[in-house]
C-alpha cells in the first residue's frame, strides 16, 4: 500500500483552513449579537447593523455545512 502524502497534506491544509475559518465566522456573529445587547443595556439603537451582520454570518456558516453535506452525500 502507497500513500500519496502530497494529497493528504493538500486534504489535510484544506480542512484546517475550512475549520479555521467557520469558527471564526461563527465567533463574529456572536460578537454582533453581545454587541446587540451591550447596546439595548446602554440604551443606544445602534444594534441593528450588528444583528444582520451576525445573522449573515451565521447564515454563511449554515451555508457552509450544508455545503459540505452535500459533498458528502455524493452531489445526486
Amino acid at each position: 500500500m502507497k500513500i500519496d502524502w502530497a494529497a493528504l497534506g493538500s486534504v489535510f491544509g484544506v480542512s484546517l483552513v475550512v475549520t479555521v475559518g467557520l469558527v471564526a465566522l461563527f465567533t463574529l456573529g456572536i460578537v454582533g449579537l453581545c454587541r446587540r445587547e451591550r447596546a439595548s443595556v446602554q440604551g443606544d439603537g445602534g444594534g441593528a447593523l450588528a444583528v444582520t451582520g451576525a445573522y449573515v454570518c451565521f447564515a454563511a456558516c449554515a451555508a457552509a455545512v450544508g455545503y459540505g453535506i452535500y459533498l458528502i452525500m455524493g452531489k445526486g
